[in-house]
């Protein structure tokens, strides 16, 4: 896999991660912790997704 094609696949995990967020969010009962796992694995792919970028600059 390619750092390009890997980051394209992290920056679609990220956005999917976002929409089971709002889906959530919408809930009339939202789990807390499931909302919380969620936004923190969305910012670990944040994180990636920008070490990858520096890297590919440099």
């Amino acid at each position: 896999m390619t750092t390009t094609s890997h980051l394209n696949a992290l920056e679609r995990r990220h956005a999917s991660l976002d929409e089971e967020i709002l889906q959530e969010l919408q809930r009339p009962a939202q789990d807390e912790l499931k909302i919380g796992m969620l936004k923190r694995k969305k910012l670990e792919l944040k994180d990636e997704i920008s070490r990858l970028q520096n890297q590919t600059r440099q």
